[in-house]
């Protein structure tokens, strides 16, 4: 598409040109997601199909639109360095606002949903590339964006127990990679945020919860010897911040904060007395 196309989008508060076919500008939109260029992909095809979907323009083509971003979810995997982190961190990213749409439209069916819910888990936990930011080319983010779109889908009401489980083991999984870099770009607050999500559907009992916590704290040292250790320390002490201030608690959490602390009492015994 002609870049005046998306200035006149952007200039007419984001309001679908009626003269241009939608499958043509949603083609192009999901292209310029992969873009290296911030503008083109945060401030304009971001922000576009963000829109369109909280409008409800997408309401009759949600479940195609999102099969979309999974397969965008692919392109590239296991490379680092390379600019298809793009294309794969806001292809996340767009799918969290279908599922947030779903939840209130209900037009994507409960397998439907759990297809993207494998795409989506399957990506996370093999991403490479963990950069927050790109020098001159703006917010890659796929932990972050990652992470979003597995919040919302833990509040889609077709996942139970056992599905419900399956998301926080992809969490500790994901935390508990051995990397080199370190989370340093609010994503273990991301993180801690999509596991409140899953925490608040008060179906995951401490029973589960306590071995996953302590899960997590076995593979971390200090916070100061790899990585590593510094994510999943990082993760668990948002989490436990979530826990102690956050407004709206899951029927765990005075349990949940006391396996937390112990916890992280265990990992950094020398800095509590």
């Amino acid at each position: 598409m002609p870049a005046s196309i998306w200035e006149r989008v952007l200039a007419n508060d984001l309001q679908v040109p009626p003269d241009q076919p939608l499958d043509e500008l949603t083609t192009e939109l999901t292209i310029m997601l992969g873009s290296a260029d911030p503008q083109r992909r945060d401030a304009t095809a971001f922000r576009v199909l963000a829109a369109w979907i909280g409008r409800g323009v997408y309401d009759d083509l949600l479940i195609g639109l999102g099969d979309g971003m999974v397969t965008g979810l692919t392109i590239g995997l296991g490379e680092t360095g390379t600019d298809s982190v793009f294309r794969r961190s806001w292809s996340a990213r767009v799918l969290a606002g279908c599922l947030e749409r779903n939840l209130e439209i209900g037009v994507v069916t409960p397998d439907k949903v759990l297809e993207w819910g494998d795409r989506l888990t399957g990506w996370f936990v093999r991403e490479a590339d963990l950069r927050g930011t790109v020098e001159g080319k703006g917010w890659a983010h796929a932990i972050a964006h990652g992470a979003d779109a597995i919040g919302s889908l833990a509040r889609s009401p077709g996942l139970g127990l056992n599905e419900l489980t399956v998301l926080l083991d992809v969490f500790a999984d994901r935390v508990l990679a051995p990397t080199e870099q370190h989370l340093v770009h609010g994503e273990p607050d991301r993180l801690a945020l999509s596991t409140m999500a899953i925490l608040r559907r008060d179906v995951v009992p401490i029973g589960v919860l306590d071995p996953w916590v302590r899960r997590i704290g076995a593979g971390a040292g200090r916070p100061d010897e790899t990585a590593t250790d510094f994510n999943a320390q990082a993760f668990l002490r948002s989490l436990h911040l979530q826990l102690t201030l956050g407004r709206r608690h899951p029927g765990v959490r005075a349990d949940l904060v006391l396996a937390l602390v112990d916890t992280l009492r265990g990992l950094d015994a020398a800095s509590f007395e």
